[in-house]
C-alpha cells in the first residue's frame, strides 16, 4: 500500500511538471505568433558620427576646419568609424505580449550590404502598445573611402540630414525569439531605414571590397513594417 502511494505521488508530480512545461511552451508559442503580427518603424536616429565628426553639425552646414582634419586623419590612419543609435518602435497589435530575445541588423551602404551585427537584449513587447527597442550600430567604412579620399568622405558625411538619416545609408533588422532552446528567427529582414535609390559611385568612391549585395531588401521607406512574412523558421 505504501509503495503504491509513492508511485501515485511520483506520477502526479511528473504529470504536474509536464503540464507546467506544456503551459510554458504554449505561452512561448503564443509569443511567436504575436511577434509575427508586430509592426516595426523607425522612431529616431541619434549620436551619428563619422570618423568622430558629429554629422548633425555637417548637416547644418557647420563643418569646421577641425572636422576636415579629423576626416583626413581617418583616411590616413586607415580607420573611418561610423556609429549611430537607432530607436525602433515595435508595435504589438494583439492582446498578448511577445518576447523579443535577439535582433540581427544589416547596414547597407551605397545600396549594398556592408556590415551586420546582433543584439542579444531581451525585450517584452507589451500587448496593445509600442515598445521602443534601442539599437547601437557601428562599423568601419575605410574600405569604401580608401581609394576616393577625404572629399568623398566629406560628401558622405554631408549626406546626413538633421534627423540622422542619410541618402547613402539603409538599415534592416531581423528579430528573433527563443523557445525550448531553439532560436525562432524572422524569415527575412525588415527595412527600417531606406536610402534613396541612386548611383552613389561619385559619393563613396569605388567599393570593390564591399560585401555581398543585399538580396533581402524589402520595399517601403521609414514606414511601419510587419514581421508577418509567412511564419518563422527554426535556426538549427
Amino acid at each position: 500500500m505504501k509503495k503504491t502511494l509513492i508511485i501515485v505521488t511520483v506520477a502526479s508530480s511528473l504529470l504536474f511538471a509536464s503540464c507546467t512545461f506544456l503551459d510554458n511552451l504554449a505561452n512561448n508559442l503564443s509569443s511567436i505568433a504575436n511577434l509575427a503580427n508586430c509592426e516595426y518603424s523607425l522612431q529616431n536616429v541619434s549620436n551619428v558620427s563619422v570618423a568622430g565628426v558629429n554629422v548633425r553639425n555637417v548637416a547644418s552646414g557647420q563643418i569646421s576646419a577641425t572636422d576636415v582634419v579629423m576626416l583626413a586623419s581617418a583616411i590616413t590612419s586607415k580607420r573611418v568609424p561610423l556609429s549611430l543609435n537607432v530607436n525602433i518602435g515595435v508595435k504589438n497589435p494583439t492582446d498578448r505580449s511577445a518576447l523579443l530575445t535577439t535582433m540581427d541588423w544589416a547596414l547597407d551602404v551605397a545600396a549594398k550590404e556592408f556590415a551586420t551585427g546582433t543584439t542579444n537584449q531581451n525585450y517584452n513587447i507589451t500587448a496593445q502598445k509600442t515598445t521602443t527597442v534601442p539599437l547601437g550600430v557601428s562599423t568601419d567604412l575605410y574600405q569604401i573611402f580608401s581609394g576616393s579620399g577625404v572629399e568623398a568622405l566629406k560628401t558622405f558625411a554631408s549626406s546626413f540630414t538633421k534627423d540622422g538619416t542619410s541618402s547613402q545609408l539603409g538599415l534592416r533588422i531581423r528579430p528573433s525569439i527563443s523557445v525550448a532552446g531553439q532560436t525562432i528567427k524572422s524569415p527575412s529582414y525588415i527595412q527600417i531605414m531606406k536610402p534613396a535609390t541612386q548611383n552613389t559611385g561619385n559619393t563613396t568612391g569605388n567599393n570593390n571590397n564591399n560585401n555581398n549585395n543585399n538580396n533581402n531588401n524589402n520595399n517601403g521607406g521609414n514606414k511601419p513594417n510587419t514581421g508577418n512574412n509567412g511564419g518563422f523558421q527554426i535556426k538549427r
